[in-house]
């Protein structure tokens, strides 16, 4: 872990206090009263902090190990690629935008809440794709690889559709995290457009 806080800092600490965080949470009802993203009280100038603690505490052991493990698999690449104070930056912004949409959506009703960090490790992959589209995914229990250009069309459009169905899964913050990374990283790195493009035909 030492090899990680010094070649990577920013993406370890986010990994390492998200995972204890949610953890402690699981033990803690408290917690995930004080800390879920409530888009009633959001919308009316309240617990407006609920957008960056949302990201700390996940509902059970399996929506933390996805989490983690697709942010594992990318985070630490790509803040060796893009420095740690951008990484923070992406991770931070992107984690706020991919709640916009739900806040707006469901700013009338009180009954309604969120939690997880899905919408910032989307913003990681999808900015991590942008960098490497000729990578290849493996996903969970399917040994087939899939290039990360059509993993990333499939995903948006996946997301896109579950938002419009009855789930108690937030689609939309899959959706619009992972636009924001697009974006977040363009503004960054407005190169990267035409690398992506020069790695697709390559």
């Amino acid at each position: 872990m030492e090899h990680f806080l010094r070649e990577t800092p920013v993406a370890s600490i986010i990994f390492l206090f998200t995972i204890i965080t949610s953890l402690y949470a699981f033990s803690n009802p408290q917690i995930y009263g004080k800390f879920m993203l409530h888009p009633y009280s959001v919308s009316r100038g309240e617990r407006v902090y609920s957008i960056f603690t949302s990201g700390l505490i996940h509902k059970d052991w399996g929506h933390l190990f996805m989490n983690m493990l697709s942010y594992y698999f990318f985070a630490f690449t790509l803040e060796k690629q893009i420095g740690s104070v951008q990484f923070g930056i992406l991770y931070l912004v992107s984690l706020a935008l991919s709640d916009l949409s739900t806040i707006l959506k469901h700013k009338d009703h009180f009954w309604y809440n969120s939690l997880g960090a899905s919408g910032a490790v989307s913003a990681v992959v999808f900015s991590y794709i942008l960098f490497f589209p000729d990578a290849e995914f493996y996903l969970f229990l399917i040994p087939i690889p899939i290039n990360a250009v059509i993993f990333g069309v499939l995903y948006l459009v996946y997301s896109a559709y579950a938002s419009k169905q009855s789930s108690n899964i937030n689609h939309d913050a899959h959706f619009f995290g992972a636009i924001a990374g697009i974006i977040v990283t363009i503004i960054f790195d407005p190169w990267v457009i035409s690398h992506f493009f020069t790695q697709l035909t390559s």
